[in-house]
């Protein structure tokens, strides 16, 4: 049990506990009605010391206040296998130095104290019994089930201890223990999480977009593999056949100049084909030239110039004749020239379209170095795709097939467990019989209400059940019973201390009558089960169950705190 808080700073309200039910009152004044908390006395800082002094992390902890870090507080308590209270003493300052006296440690140097992991090793060994391997439970989590911490929610859900980030398994591991029930069974689920959260990674690699195009699974990896196959067989085949054409170049680029040529001369027989059917329309159209219309002007004129006119009429008229004759062996001429230019030019084509095939015929059939390298760069790429599918094939393979073992290693893992729950019925109907009774003090004998232990893929899950519980009063009795169950039957058989601890702000919110019934139950287990229930409240908390019979001054501890003045608290002094 606990026997005393103190500290080395006079202003400080040394604490007495006692056996059984202990209330550690705080005043109600105008400023905490006001303020609408009781901070300022410090019945909270209680909670929190005694968990600072019994191991907890001093990370932002009260006692690293720069006006109580150079305190020493100090925790009585009885301890297993000692005749004498135990005087734990740390420091803000020196959060990992843990002074005991008297000297219990396995290691211990009584000037330097012992460590901070070395007083979690006593805690979890002589307050809560636990094997030297005890993976999945600890003192410190179990510590937070019987002191409730307001401070990091610990009033919300009665089977955890905060609403911090939390593993099921932790949870389910750590009341498993307290409840008498497989604790190492249920602790083999965070193996299976473990290969499970490891699976879901290696599948994201296998996913990554490095690997190439994201494909499914296996069997959709194996259809893209063969095309890949058929692709690398292809290329391959085109780099056996290849062979390299010497000056291929050169080669391409008189193909280049031939086909250009080739075409310069069809555009040319173009024009020359027009041309030719002029040139023949031409001479089909050719006759002569009609001079007698000039006859009748030189008759009028006879009889002035007989002779002469006659004479020049002839000679115009040789003119003519010698006109059009010249015109047909011009037209003829060009006709036989035009006819030779095209002979000329598809002779001249068929010789160069000879040479373009056979240049064309040896491209075709080869190639240069660089197109050689390219199908081989291309051929390289393909084969580190398939390589690439390959690992991605095996390694989705490996995850399916991890996925299988591992659905089976939990439903197998499900069945151990519910195949124990059976075997521990006993332990079940204990803790839940007292359950059960502590809720029927509370409310009546007619509310149902019982605790459930289910084995499931994910852990034990373990949860208190109370008829119509959706008040938020019902809600914080539900952890009352819950609580004060559980550490019955872990004290009673060795694995747990004989003490509880709640913060009244698990009384906020509950009717009058509930709470003068759950304190009188509180005294009453504790007084029967040879054990410590200790409770910080409010005085208005306090006189509210008192008008319904509760005997509060019986129970009431030194000293009595308030938030009155400047050193009515517990440290004796206001700091921010």
């Amino acid at each position: 049990m606990l026997r005393s808080l103190s500290a080395d700073d006079p202003r400080f309200k040394t604490v007495h506990f006692r056996d059984g039910l202990n209330l550690l009152i705080a005043e109600t004044t105008p400023l905490s009605r006001r303020t609408e908390s009781r901070n300022g006395a410090g019945k909270s800082s209680v909670i929190e010391l005694l968990h600072f002094l019994l191991g907890s992390d001093a990370t932002k902890h009260i006692c690293t206040n720069k006006h109580l870090k150079d305190t020493t507080f100090r925790l009585e308590m009885d301890w297993p296998g000692q005749t004498e209270p135990l005087r734990i003493s740390r420091t803000g300052n020196s959060p990992r130095r843990i002074l005991l006296n008297p000297n219990i440690a396995r290691s211990y140097v009584e000037l330097q104290g012992t460590n901070l992991v070395g007083w979690r090793e006593l805690i979890d060994q002589d307050l809560f019994g636990l094997p030297t391997e005890h993976r999945g439970v600890s003192g410190r989590a179990l510590l937070s089930y019987l002191i409730r911490r307001e401070s990091i929610d610990g009033f919300i859900d009665p089977t955890r201890w905060t609403s911090r980030p939390i593993s099921s398994v932790d949870i389910s591991t750590n009341l498993a223990y307290l409840l008498g029930q497989d604790w190492q069974l249920a602790d083999r689920h965070r193996d299976i999480n473990k290969r499970d959260s490891m699976r879901r990674e290696l599948r994201k690699v296998a996913k990554d977009p490095a690997w190439g195009s994201l494909v499914g699974n296996a069997a959709e990896l194996r259809g893209r593999t063969l095309v890949v196959k058929a692709d690398l067989e292809r290329l391959s085949r085109q780099v056996r056949e290849f062979h390299v054409v010497p000056e291929y170049e050169t080669l391409k680029q008189r193909a280049d100049e031939l086909t250009k040529s080739i075409q310069a001369m069809s555009n040319a027989d173009i024009a020359d084909q027009r041309n030719l059917e002029d040139v023949e329309t031409a001479l089909t159209s050719e006759t002569d030239v009609d001079i007698d219309y000039l006859r009748p002007v030189f008759e009028e004129v006879e009889i002035m110039l007989p002779d002469h006119v006659q004479h020049r009429f002839s000679e115009v008229q040789s003119f003519h004749e010698a006109v059009i004759r010249n015109r047909r062996h011009y037209l003829e001429d060009e006709l036989r020239e035009t006819r030779e230019r095209l002979q000329e030019r598809k002779e001249k084509r068929r010789v160069l379209g000879t040479e373009q095939q056979e240049i064309l015929k040896q491209l075709s059939e080869g190639g240069a170095l660089e197109s050689l390298e390219i199908l081989h760069r291309a051929v390289a790429a393909k084969e580190a795709e398939l390589a690439a599918l390959s690992q991605r094939i095996e390694a989705l393979e490996d995850l399916e097939a991890t996925t299988q073992d591992i659905k089976q290693a939990r439903a197998d893992l499900v069945q151990k467990m519910s195949r124990d729950l059976v075997e521990r019925r006993q332990q079940e109907a204990e803790v839940s019989t007292l359950f059960l009774e502590y809720v029927r003090r509370l409310y009546g004998s007619e509310r149902s209400a019982y605790l459930t232990f289910v084995a499931t893929e994910t852990g034990l899950r373990i949860t208190p059940v109370i008829d119509h519980d959706a008040s938020s009063g019902i809600g914080r009795m539900k952890i009352f019973c819950f609580d004060l169950a559980m550490a019955v039957v872990a004290h009673r058989y060795g694995r747990a201390p004989d003490f509880l601890v709640h913060d009244g702000y698990l009384y906020d919110g509950v009717d009058a009558r509930q709470v003068a019934h759950a304190l009188d139950l509180g005294a009453e287990v504790a007084r029967d089960e040879n054990m410590q229930y200790i409770v910080t409240m409010n005085s208005d908390d306090v006189a509210k169950a008192a008008s319904y019979g509760f005997d509060a001054d019986r129970y009431t501890i030194e000293p009595r705190l308030t938030d009155r003045g400047e050193s009515g608290g517990l440290f004796g002094f206001r700091f921010g």
